[in-house]
């Protein structure tokens, strides 16, 4: 519907733009949008205040000119002009329940696939190889796993990419200390305890200065490829892996090991970046080390920003992998769009990063470089999340937590679901919870994590939406010789929830534009209190209901329960027919 009138605007449009005082770079600004109230009609626009300046003419009169000149169509019952210039669309009963009946017939429910799909190289979740995925972890990795998911969704070739910290100083310590610990058990290990085991060998490191040469050592046979330090580095990162990879599974993210990309993976172009940028005086030395110097930033003394690309002793920075990392993409990965989801800090490293890929046309300016980032977890005390000793929480012991809490609330309710079914309920519950509680925050905000307000049965939380679906499935177990019969548009609560059902298509379509989750969470929580109402306004089941009105009632009931399914699988949360 909204598409039907935008296309009337266009035609509208044309016909009072004989002189050509409207631009066609003003025309790709038409913006229909839905009301926020029943008074101002289904959807409105502000384009007679757009064109105001052009046509020289006041917002009202161009209003009433694009009335006058709008082709006529069955769709729209009555248009008129509100405020200073605002036009609103009455939309035809007949045709909300025409495309209600459409959109249920429809696999995608009404969600058009991108006219020009893009390749989308993505890059979130990106742990540290040797080390345990931490609670912060869990932001990049569920944000980044529902926006690919939508992305996907909507037509576009998806290139996941977990960046993980695989290369550095400090993997000749960890190749020392593996090996001194294999020595010692006389055979291979597997590491259960990461942290115990870096923080082992850093003391070692610092404590036994053979140990340190050796490490010191390794490093420059690791980074000269050296087959036997290459073999325990692999070692390390594929233990790191295999435990990483149980929380993405635990967590239902799409990520798998064919998703890692490294940074070792650009190792090799470093030094032929460095060259590069070298030969091309785009970078040059300064006291021994090799620097970009971008006017466009400023140090505390108002001079171009220097960024070391090597250091005097020949080591290269993350600047450097990153700068290799986003010519990969463009040039290997012909990537149209790159998204980084990393916490708001890096942003001014990557601003620099993009602003050299720029400059040496490493990334073109048709590729679309975006970083998606996102605020803190913050403990109710409004710090940091942390342990009550001030250590890190471990993701695994969160995911243990939810699902411990989840079990306990399903003892309290007296569940008659059997053992399996259960164990299914709490896992979908627990995850769904912890991930949702993240998902539906503004992700450039910080926010507090709290147990009681995430597995809340009421309010914008998973298990409240994921109780919504398992409701609408008991009407149905309820009625189970009524047929799905035709939709037809009587009451004012069956209007308000047609309305919100149509606007699938367009909150989906935000995520993949604004890479924001928060506003499919944001439609599937106005969408599930819409449903409410209306299951309280509209009986089904009750004596006195005529029948046709009951099956066009349990229409909308299973359309409903199809965009809750459908909107929360692409948030990555499952829903159940019990709870």
């Amino acid at each position: 519907m909204k598409q039907l009138i935008e296309n009337l605007l266009k035609q509208s449009i044309d016909a009072i733009n004989s002189d050509g005082a409207i631009s066609a770079d003003l025309l790709k600004n038409i913006r229909v949008d839905r009301t926020k109230e029943r008074s101002h009609g289904d959807f409105a626009t502000n384009i007679a205040m757009m064109l105001a300046k052009p046509l020289k003419q006041n917002p009202r009169q161009i209003a009433q000119s694009l009335i006058d000149n709008l082709p006529k169509d069955d769709h729209i019952s009555k248009v008129e002009i509100a405020g200073p210039g605002f036009i609103n669309f009455f939309v035809n009963k007949n045709s909300i329940a025409t495309a209600l009946e459409a959109m249920s017939k429809d696999a995608r429910l009404g969600v058009p696939t991108v006219a020009a799909p893009k390749t989308i190289v993505v890059d979130y979740s990106a742990p540290n190889v040797a080390k345990e995925m931490a609670v912060h972890h869990i932001r990049s990795t569920v944000i980044g796993d529902a926006v690919v998911r939508v992305l996907e969704f909507l037509g576009n070739k998806v290139i996941r990419s977990n960046h993980i910290g695989d290369w550095g100083t400090q993997f000749g310590m960890l190749i020392a200390y593996l090996e001194k610990k294999e020595n010692e058990s006389g055979s291979g290990m597997d590491l259960s305890d990461f942290e115990a085991f870096y923080r082992e060998a850093k003391e070692c490191y610092d404590t036994d200065e053979e140990f340190a040469v050796k490490a010191r050592h390794y490093v420059v046979l690791l980074q000269g490829g050296d087959e036997y330090c290459r073999s325990m580095w692999k070692k390390l990162v594929n233990m790191t892996m295999v435990q990483n990879q149980k929380l993405y599974d635990r967590l239902d993210v799409t990520l798998t090991d064919k998703d890692i990309m490294g940074e070792s993976l650009y190792n090799d172009m470093l030094p032929v970046v460095v060259e590069d940028l070298i030969k091309r005086n785009i970078a040059v030395e300064d006291q021994g080390a090799i620097v970009v110097y971008l006017p466009q930033f400023k140090n505390k003394e108002g001079n171009p920003l220097g960024n070391i690309i090597r250091k005097k002793d020949g080591g290269y920075l993350y600047t450097t992998t990153d700068i290799a990392c986003a010519k990969y993409r463009a040039q290997n990965l012909h990537a149209n769009r790159i998204l980084y989801f990393t916490d708001s800090r890096q942003s001014q490293h990557l601003e620099t990063v993009w602003a050299i890929c720029r400059k040496a046309g490493y990334v073109g300016e048709d590729v679309s470089l975006e970083h998606c980032p996102f605020g803190m977890m913050l403990g109710k005390d409004g710090k940091p999340f942390k342990t009550r000793s001030g250590g890190t929480v471990k993701l695994r012991d969160v995911l243990d937590e939810a699902e411990s809490r989840v079990t306990a609330l399903l003892k309290e309710r007296n569940s008659t679901l059997s053992e399996e079914e259960k164990q299914v309920v709490i896992h979908n519950i627990a995850i769904g919870a912890v991930k949702y509680a993240d998902l539906c925050k503004n992700r450039t905000t910080d926010y507090i994590f709290d147990w009681d307000q995430m597995l809340a049965f009421e309010g914008n939380t998973a298990p409240y939406l994921q109780y919504a679906y398992s409701r609408i499935r008991a009407i149905f177990r309820k009625a189970a010789d009524l047929e799905i019969g035709k939709i037809v548009i009587t009451n004012e609560a069956e209007e308000d929830l047609a309305n919100k059902l149509l606007a699938f298509s367009e909150a989906v379509q935000s995520v993949g534009s604004k890479t924001l989750p928060n506003l499919l969470c944001n439609y599937i929580f106005e969408l599930s209190n819409l449903f409410m109402h209306f299951y309280e306004a509209c009986p089904i089941l009750k004596d006195g209901v005529e029948k046709e009105v009951a099956q066009s009632r349990l229409a909308l009931c299973d359309l409903t329960a199809k965009v809750l399914k459908q909107g929360l699988g692409l948030l990555g949360i499952n829903v159940m027919e019990q709870m």
